[in-house]
């Protein structure tokens, strides 16, 4: 939960944790309230199994058919063994950026700073494709949320610009809550991760209560590209869920105690998100009313609650959803502005002394904020032009934070490789390297270390690739825009180019 009342321990940790900021030469400056519910939720909140599933269901199952549930397990395996890395570095390095920090820590400034750049251009786009997620459940629940033309359904023209409209309304009052105190954000983000977790228990409840058929139905593929081809494709589904469960960590110099609490909640938030997230895949392949009639593949899992359930309850849950949806948003643009700010605090970024500055007020670093939430809401202006967009934008995101994902794992097994782990503490005060403050160890993955770092790049690399594939019949499946077939591709080459240009001209002047 938020902090309570101060306490003579919790003031006391907060002293310790400040002064180890101070030995990585960083003053404190944001508000350090969080407790590890509040961090739980942080990771819970972005990966938000409700927003996602119901954004995404229907792209794993037209391809996949009930089989894609299988790919779910695999991409949790793999960012299990991803999570298991992050939290031996959250642990040793508790500071805001966190795959920025520690890419840069672990390899040098160059190379990390590239991390981080992929990474903040990736949770812009993720914030963006997040807020397009209120189409699949608002008009389902009251037609007058349709604000544009009369087709709801994501991949028509109307619905396209319908989303990106309700999004652009999602992110002004998302971005007002990102400026104010930190204790606001965190009882919002409190309020929808608890909404979240009830929800879907209910929706789970439910719709096996309702199952139609037995659980040997998702042994069935279809789709296209043949068996093998279409679960890669299906594989999206989990893959766009299960990421930022490192947002914990982002959160770090808000956090009591950060050395401890974020690599718990980094792998609560994630073993917790891949549980609930299977169980409602599996519910909705149980109790559609149909597998055949096309209606999964293409309006997936609000169609099962309204068809299963009733108008009546089917509405109720639906609400839930659209509230995970908005704390989702919250959420990653909250992660997205902590990523900005700690590469500005570095003077890493263009308008750096402004995307830094923190009100001594709120707190809250305002300015960089309103950048996430401005250049989200210009992304958001593609779905106005074809319907193609959503999912380029959504593929986009992920295969950039996976890419900055395997830009932290890369160098952590090199430095293993050297016997260069543990690394040395930053100072030569407190041994951080193996025990916190209080003399406590840290988190360690021991001699499994090795194997699983190794794991966790190869899964990377391997998905990245998957992700990125310019594949017609998913990107272009209207045909006649080449630019949305190759859009990752593009759009990944363009910002790696841009960042090198800018780092030129930096040098330069």
């Amino acid at each position: 939960m938020t902090a309570t009342a101060p306490t003579a321990g919790t003031d006391t940790a907060r002293t310790s944790d400040e002064h180890a900021l101070a030995d990585f030469g960083y003053q404190q400056e944001l508000r350090r309230r969080m407790g590890r519910y509040a961090s739980f939720a942080a990771g819970f909140s972005f990966i938000s199994v409700l927003t996602t599933v119901f954004q995404f269901f229907a792209l794993g199952y037209s391809f996949g058919g009930p089989a894609f549930f299988w790919t779910w397990p695999v991409v949790l395996a793999g960012q299990l063994l991803v999570a298991a890395c992050f939290a031996e570095l959250a642990a040793r390095y508790p500071l805001t950026g966190a795959v920025y920090q520690w890419s840069t820590r672990l390899s040098g400034s160059a190379f990390g700073w590239y991390a981080g750049w992929l990474m903040v251009i990736g949770r812009v786009v993720v914030v963006g494709a997040a807020a397009l997620a209120l189409q699949a459940v608002l008009p389902a629940i009251w037609s007058g949320f349709q604000l544009v033309g009369g087709d709801p359904a994501p991949t028509s023209a109307s619905g396209a610009a319908n989303a990106a409209l309700l999004g652009l309304i999602l992110l002004a009052l998302t971005t007002v809550v990102n400026v104010l105190d930190n204790r606001i954000l965190t009882a919002v983000n409190t309020i929808g991760v608890t909404a979240e977790i009830i929800g879907v228990a209910l929706i789970v409840t439910l719709l096996i209560s309702h199952a139609e058929r037995d659980p040997g139905i998702v042994l069935e593929t279809g789709g296209a590209g043949g068996e093998i081809g279409a679960l890669l494709i299906g594989s999206f589904t989990a893959a766009y869920v299960l990421i930022g469960f490192e947002s914990a960590s982002e959160m770090s110099e808000e956090t009591v105690n950060p050395r401890r609490t974020a690599p718990r909640t980094t792998f609560s938030a994630l073993t917790t998100s891949g549980v609930c997230g299977g169980l409602l895949l599996l519910g909705g392949l149980l109790a559609a009313p149909s597998l055949v009639d096309g209606r999964l593949a293409t309006e997936g899992l609000s169609y099962v609650l309204t068809s299963t359930l009733g108008d009546g309850l089917g509405k109720v849950l639906l609400a839930d959803v659209a509230l995970a949806v908005c704390a989702a948003t919250l959420a990653i643009q909250t992660s997205a502005t902590r990523m900005l700010y700690a590469m500005a605090r570095d003077r890493r970024l263009p308008f750096s002394p402004t995307l830094a500055r923190v009100p001594a007020r709120t707190g809250m670093p305002t300015a960089a904020a309103v950048a996430v939430g401005l250049l989200a809401g210009l992304l958001l202006l593609l779905n106005f032009l074809s319907p193609e967009a959503l999912l380029a934008i959504g593929t986009t995101c992920i295969a950039m934070v996976y890419l900055a994902y395997a830009m932290v794992t890369w160098p952590m097994l090199v430095r293993r490789l050297r016997g260069q782990w543990p690394p040395a503490a930053p100072t030569s005060a407190p041994p951080a390297e193996t025990h916190d403050e209080t003399g406590r160890p840290l988190f360690s993955l021991g001699r499994w270390g090795l194997p699983i770092n190794a794991l966790a790049l190869l899964y990377g690399l391997a998905m990245t690739v998957n992700l990125a594939w310019p594949r017609a019949e998913v990107y272009d499946p209207s045909g006649g825009h080449w630019y949305f077939q190759w859009f990752t591709v593009l759009f990944v080459g363009a910002s790696v180019a841009l960042g090198a240009v800018y780092r030129a001209l930096r040098g330069r002047g």
